[in-house]
C-alpha cells in the first residue's frame, strides 16, 4: 500500500493523478477464515484493524449486507467525548478519544479529528448538580472535565442566548480535548489498513444464517454462499436483535430511529460542540460551514432510516431558543439512523450465549464516539477471551442487576 502524504500527492500530479492505487481490495470470500466479522461500519472496522495490529490476528473477513460505513457510522453527527459518570464508561471513551488523537497518523489517513471542545449545558437545577458530579467522577477518572459559569459558556460561544424563554443556561460541563471528526473518513481509514494487513472487506454479502455444532459457532450463511470460521463477532447496531436471533438468543434492547439535519452553509460563528438535553438537541458547525444538529430517537421502536417530522420540529424550536441567530436558515438535507438501546443505557460488548460467538452492540447515540476503544477492547476480548475494557459491559450484567446508568451522561435522553 502507497503512504499517502504531500510528497505523493506532489508526485502523483505530474503524472496527472493516474498512478494512485485502489484505497482497497474488493476480494472473493474464501471458505473459510480465523474470525468473521459481521459489519463493516465503524466498529466493526476498527475491531478487524486491532486483532491485526495488536494480536497479528490477519485472516479476517468483514462482512457487510450493504456498502461500507453506509449504516451509522455515515449517519451520525461526528461528536467525540469521554465526560462520562461511571467508571466503565470514562474508561473505554476515554481510550477512544485518546485514539482518535493519533488516528490520522496511525492509519496514514486524515479522519480531520478536531479537538475543538465539547459544552453540555445545565439548563435546570438538577442538571447543575448532575454535571458537577459528573465533573469530580471525571477527575478521579484522569478525564480532565470542568463546570464553567454562563459567563465562560457566553465567552466560548458567543452566539448563545443565556436567558432562553423557557430554561436559561446556568452553565455547563466543558470537555476542552472533545470534538469531532469525518464519520466517513474514519471507515475509510480503518478498512484501508485491514485490507493492506490481508483481510477481506465483503460488501453487498448479506449474512442468512449462523451455522452452530455442539453448541459452538462454525459459520454463516450468507447470499454469496456458506462462510465457516472459528469465531465470529456481531456488530451490527441497530440490527443486533435481528442477527442475535439467527444464532438462537435474544438481546436485551430496542431498535429506534435517530435522525438528525443540516442547515445551509454560512459563515463560520461556532467553534465547537453545544449539547442541549433540557431542551433536547444539539450542534456543531462543519468545516463547509453547515450547522449540523441532532436530536432524540423516536418514540416507538422502528427499523426505518428516515426519522419522523414533530422530532425535527421539536429540537430546531429548543435551538431557536438557545440560538435566535439560526432562527433564519433553512434545512439542506434531513437523515436517520437505526440505533439499539439498551435499558441502562450502556452497550453489551461480551460473549454470546453461543462458544466462539462475541457481540457488540447497545451503543444508543454513543456509538461515533467510540469506535476506536470499542474496536481495541473488544478485539482483545475475541483474541485472549478477556479484556479489562470491555469486563463490565457483558451481558451477565442484566440477569445480575449490575447496572452502568449512563441515561444522563448520554447527553440527550434516550
Amino acid at each position: 500500500m502507497k503512504r499517502y502524504s504531500a510528497f505523493a500527492v506532489a508526485r502523483e500530479a505530474l503524472n496527472y493523478h493516474m498512478g494512485w492505487e485502489r484505497a482497497w481490495a474488493s476480494p472473493e470470500p474464501k471458505k473459510k477464515y480465523d474470525v468473521i466479522i459481521i459489519g463493516a461500519g465503524g466498529h466493526g472496522l476498527a475491531t478487524a484493524y486491532y486483532l491485526g495490529k495488536n494480536f497479528g490476528i490477519t485472516n479476517v473477513a468483514i462482512i457487510e449486507k450493504g456498502w461500507l460505513g453506509g449504516g451509522n457510522t455515515g449517519r451520525n453527527t461526528t461528536i467525540i467525548r469521554s465526560n462520562y459518570l461511571q467508571d466503565p464508561s470514562a474508561a473505554i471513551y476515554e481510550k477512544a478519544r485518546s485514539l482518535y488523537e493519533t488516528m490520522s497518523q496511525d492509519l496514514n489517513y486524515n479522519v480531520m479529528f478536531s479537538p475543538r471542545g465539547v459544552i453540555m449545558l445545565a439548563q435546570t437545577e438538577h442538571e447543575v448538580r448532575g454535571y458537577q458530579r459528573t465533573a469530580h467522577a471525571n477527575a478521579l477518572q484522569g478525564v480532565k472535565t470542568e463546570f464553567i459559569s454562563p459567563a465562560r459558556v457566553k465567552e466560548i460561544v458567543p452566539i448563545i442566548n443565556l436567558s432562553g424563554p423557557r430554561y436559561p443556561v446556568l452553565g455547563g460541563l466543558w470537555q476542552a480535548r472533545g470534538g469531532t471528526a469525518r464519520h466517513d473518513a474514519v471507515a475509510w481509514g480503518y478498512v484501508r489498513a485491514c485490507s493492506d494487513m490481508g483481510m477481506d472487506v465483503i460488501q453487498k454479502c448479506e449474512v442468512t444464517g449462523v451455522r452452530q455444532e455442539r453448541g459452538k459457532v462454525v459459520g454463516v450463511d450468507t447470499s454469496r454462499g456458506p462462510i465457516d470460521c472459528d469465531k465470529l463477532g456481531m456488530v451490527v447496531a441497530g440490527n443486533a436483535g435481528h442477527v442475535a436471533g439467527m444464532a438462537g438468543f435474544r438481546l436485551p434492547v430496542e431498535s429506534v430511529a435517530l435522525q438528525a439535519l443540516v442547515s445551509e452553509p454560512i459563515k463560520p460563528c461556532m467553534d465547537c460542540v453545544v449539547m442541549a438535553n433540557t431542551v433536547h438537541g444539539y450542534m456543531s458547525q462543519s468545516d463547509k460551514g453547515e450547522m449540523v444538529i441532532g436530536g432524540g430517537t423516536d418514540g416507538f421502536n422502528n427499523y426505518t432510516q428516515r426519522g419522523s417530522f414533530h422530532h425535527a420540529e421539536e429540537t430546531v424550536r429548543a435551538l431557536v431558543e438557545t440560538f435566535p441567530m439560526v432562527a433564519r436558515l433553512k434545512m439542506l438535507r434531513q437523515w436517520g439512523g437505526i440505533v439499539d438501546v439498551t435499558g441502562d443505557r450502556s452497550p453489551i460488548i461480551g460473549k454470546a450465549p453461543v462458544e466462539g460467538i462475541f457481540i457488540n452492540c447497545g451503543w444508543g447515540t454513543g456509538g461515533f464516539k467510540a469506535i476506536p476503544g470499542s474496536g481495541w477492547g473488544f478485539a482483545e476480548l475475541m483474541a485472549k477471551g478477556y479484556s479489562p475494557l470491555t469486563a463490565e459491559f457483558g451481558l451477565d450484567r442484566f440477569h445480575q442487576g449490575r447496572f452502568i446508568d449512563e441515561s444522563v451522561a448520554a447527553g440527550v435522553a434516550h
